[in-house]
């Protein structure tokens, strides 16, 4: 997995690296370099590269690559967009060893054609209000450029990305590629700024690993490696037994979904605690699933309960809330069953909509627990509005599951798995096609069933989403994103699996 950085955390670490003897010219040297051996290595043979520098440090990056393209045989072309500020530290000096080469920094006059490259380091990370004056017509400019068929290269960030939001300023670069020094920035990893960035390639600058992030983004080697192998000698047993407390009268599909996800991911045996009069559709959909008929009543309350405590005997992990019944009991036994056993239980749907207003309810767990809330379930959680979570996705997740000492998976383009301890993991798989009913259910089996296989909760919802969403990238090849329905994820983890050797 790759750390994920704030500017703040960008700016402490190239000064840590100044008191270890680091020089920061050096770093802007290494920078300039590797993004002028990208851009060469992306431009057509007889093509061009045209630069557009800003005058911080993020336009002394891009006179380093100038300067270093022209050493690699390139026609290069330059324009200084200042705002008339005079150019001050670092970037004044690579400002004036280019000069030396014989370059002149004016308006580019030349237009660029396809084949050629266009590179963005007008703004870094530093950016914290939307360009305006030059700048705003410099990043028009690249767009009409993009447009016509250049290939458009980023220096670090997308100029209009902030930095550390992923939010999007007016107006914004849109990347092909973007070459980014040292490590990735928060903004890159979220949606909609991820969506600017185009390919990331990511530079190495020689700088320590980063230790201290907390903040990461997900990839296939760390998912793969948490998900266990088969072992030759084992049986249904060894693979655990989820228990699946979910459908209701109109709703027995989410149960069956959770149910045959959850058999798809690997685990031994799944159980459905739902209503009776449900139970047989909910069989039907897979006769490898068992049943558990619960009390008749109209929603989940003390009586289910008392019902369900031989099973949580029997079984390790727990799911509850794909398409159940909430009334007024609801809430207390939920926190009665979190109450009766140490078991690892996801709290889905609505689950969470029951516990809305009712958050000392997660106080009485006595195992470890994980919510998977869609931003509009997270607000209800959180007491705020949808818009407020959409607009600060980490801040919300992070808090919450500190302060309620319980992992959350924060559903939407780039799913957040936010742990206790404060450590973040950034979903990077997924797509459109997954916005359709019943992709929450499957998810929820996914995770239940990698936390009934003896997975560390935060490494099960990590492993789950990261599956879920690849499962549907690879479905959305055959369907398209629009012909995407849920059930077809379960095709889709079988191919998952295959790939995986699993």
């Amino acid at each position: 997995m790759q750390a994920v950085l704030t500017s703040a955390e960008v700016r402490a670490r190239e000064a840590d690296a100044e008191r270890g003897g680091v020089c920061l010219e050096l770093l802007m040297e290494r920078a300039g370099s590797a993004l002028a051996d990208h851009a060469h290595q992306l431009c057509a043979p007889h093509g061009a590269v045209h630069l557009l520098c800003g005058p911080g440090n993020n336009g002394g990056d891009g006179l380093v690559a100038a300067r270093r393209l022209r050493e690699l045989g390139r026609r290069v072309f330059v324009e200084l967009v200042s705002e008339g500020r005079e150019l001050e530290g670092l970037a004044a000096k690579a400002r004036v060893e280019l000069l030396a080469q014989g370059l002149r920094l004016e308006r580019l006059s030349t237009e660029p054609r396809p084949g050629d490259v266009i590179v963005d380091a007008l703004f870094g990370v530093g950016l914290n209000r939307a360009p305006s004056g030059p700048f705003e017509e410099a990043i028009e400019r690249l767009a009409r450029w993009r447009a016509a068929g250049a290939l458009l290269v980023a220096a670090d960030i997308p100029s209009g990305v902030q930095s550390d939001s992923g939010a999007l300023f007016t107006p914004c670069v849109t990347a092909d590629v973007t070459v980014t020094f040292g490590s990735l920035k928060v903004g890159m990893a979220l949606e909609p700024g991820a969506g600017r960035c185009g390919r990331v390639i990511v530079a190495d600058l020689g700088l320590p690993p980063d230790s201290s992030a907390r903040l990461h983004l997900l990839d296939e080697p760390a998912a793969k490696s948490w998900i266990p192998r088969r072992e030759a000698i084992s049986n249904k047993g060894t693979y655990g037994h989820l228990l699946v407390i979910a459908g209701s009268r109109g709703k027995s599909g989410a149960a069956a979904m959770a149910g045959m996800a959850a058999l798809r991911a690997g685990v031994g045996l799944v159980t459905i605690a739902t209503a009776p009069e449900v139970a047989a559709q909910v069989l039907s959909h897979a006769p490898e699933l068992m049943a558990l008929e619960l009390p008749s009543q109209t929603a989940l309350g003390l009586q289910t309960l008392e019902a369900l405590r031989p099973l949580l005997t029997k079984v390790t992990a727990v799911v509850v809330g794909p398409g159940i019944a909430v009334g007024e009991e609801t809430a207390a036994f939920l926190g009665g069953l979190l109450e009766a056993s140490s078991l690892p239980c996801l709290l889905d749907a609505d689950a969470l909509n029951a516990i809305s207003g009712k958050l000392e309810t997660l106080a009485r767990a006595e195992g470890p627990v994980v919510l998977t809330p869609h931003p509009g379930e997270m607000g209800r959680l959180a007491g705020v509005s949808t818009a407020e979570i959409q607009a600060a996705r980490l801040d919300h997740a992070r808090a919450f599951a500190q302060r309620h000492r319980i992992h959350l998976v924060l559903k939407g383009a780039r799913t957040l798995v936010a742990s206790p301890d404060g450590q973040v993991f950034i979903n990077p798989t997924g797509n459109p096609g997954m916005a359709t009913a019943g992709t929450g259910d499957i998810l929820s089996g996914i995770c239940g069933a990698l936390l009934a296989q003896g997975l560390q909760p935060v490494k099960a919802a990590c492993a789950a989403v990261y599956v879920h969403g690849l499962a549907g990238d690879m479905m959305a090849q055959q369907w398209g994103q629009m012909g995407l329905v849920a059930t077809d994820l379960l095709a889709g983890l079988g191919r998952v699996w295959s790939g995986w050797g699993r």
